[in-house]
């Protein structure tokens, strides 16, 4: 069994996981609140300036959910780890996240070539540099993995958390998803309404926290559901954008939940933001699955997660 234990969020306008989890809504997926975006999170006035200086707003907004979630999880306190570093694995899933560095770096290169480039920038330019920097800052030595997988990669990076502590490589496993938005990622995406936040969860192998049910990753959206559905679900957090029929009669009477209506699009975060606010409803008492769900052009991802005491897998 795989558990989260541990939720942590840098969202506009969202300082607890508990508050991305109360966010209302209504079986039409239409929302009865309006959050709106909130003040841009300052990752500084969160876990203090040491250690943020020279990296990307990615990794500074990743290093707030993993620090939310660890301390969620009772695994920080108090400026360090509470268990052994090489239990822990890291996880993280960004599509966006680096590419305004990378382009700046890429620009500099073509401009003065590489004797122009800051060391001090081209570390941010790697692919992994939001899960080396999280393991790094909190000492964590596990497994260390970075998705970049399109619009499942966040569901994907929770189901490889998974995979990691059931093949025994870790006892704990800490997965961020995060984006941003800036000129570059609007100029790439074609669009202004873009997520700029991050989300945390940690999981840990044997009969704790929210039990995970099934995942499936198929070709499409109908499929994916129908891959782990096999009761009525209480709540759906939808792919972003969603406003379709219910692919099936087990999500008829599910209230919707459209994460991108109060953060905007959020790419390869969705999955854990999506998971993050599942286990939050679940830890205060939801009594039915919730279901979470991605989808794309190439692909469809679904998760359950269950009620405490629930038959996870």
């Amino acid at each position: 069994m795989i558990g989260v234990i541990g939720i942590g969020a840098a969202l506009p306008g969202v300082s607890t996981a508990d508050g991305l989890a109360a966010d209302g809504s209504t079986a039409d997926g239409s929302a009865t609140e309006d959050t709106g975006p909130g003040a841009p999170v300052e990752p500084a006035a969160r876990i203090g300036r040491k250690g943020l200086r020279y990296k990307d707003r990615a990794t500074q907004l990743g290093l707030v959910a993993a620090h939310d979630a660890l301390v969620d999880a009772g695994l920080w306190a108090d400026g360090a780890l509470t268990v052994p570093g090489e239990d822990v694995a890291v996880l993280a899933s960004s599509n966006l996240g680096n590419l305004d560095t990378v382009c700046a770096v890429s620009a500099t290169i073509e401009d003065e070539g590489v004797v122009g480039t800051s060391p001090m920038d081209l570390p941010n330019a790697s692919s992994n540099v939001v899960a080396s920097s999280i393991a790094i800052r909190f000492g964590l030595r596990g497994p260390n993995l970075m998705v970049c997988n399109g619009a499942t990669s966040g569901l994907d990076a929770v189901h490889w958390a998974a995979t990691v502590l059931r093949a025994g490589r870790a006892e704990y496993a800490l997965v961020v998803g995060v984006e941003v938005a800036n000129t570059v990622t609007e100029r790439y995406t074609g669009t202004a309404g873009l997520l700029d936040g991050a989300a945390g969860v940690v999981l840990r192998a044997g009969r704790h926290g929210v039990p995970l049910g099934r995942y499936a990753r198929r070709g499409s959206l109908a499929e994916s559901v129908a891959g782990v559905l096999e009761e009525e679900a209480g709540t759906w957090f939808v792919p972003e954008g969603f406003r379709g029929e219910a692919p099936l009669a087990g999500l008829a009477k599910a209230a919707r939940r459209d994460l991108a209506e109060p953060f905007g699009r959020c790419g390869g975060a969705l999955g854990v933001m999506q998971c993050a606010a599942a286990a939050g409803l679940l830890r205060a008492g939801a009594d039915t699955p919730v279901l979470v769900s991605n989808d794309g052009h190439e692909a469809a991802a679904s998760m359950l997660l269950l009620p405490a005491g629930g038959a996870a897998r």
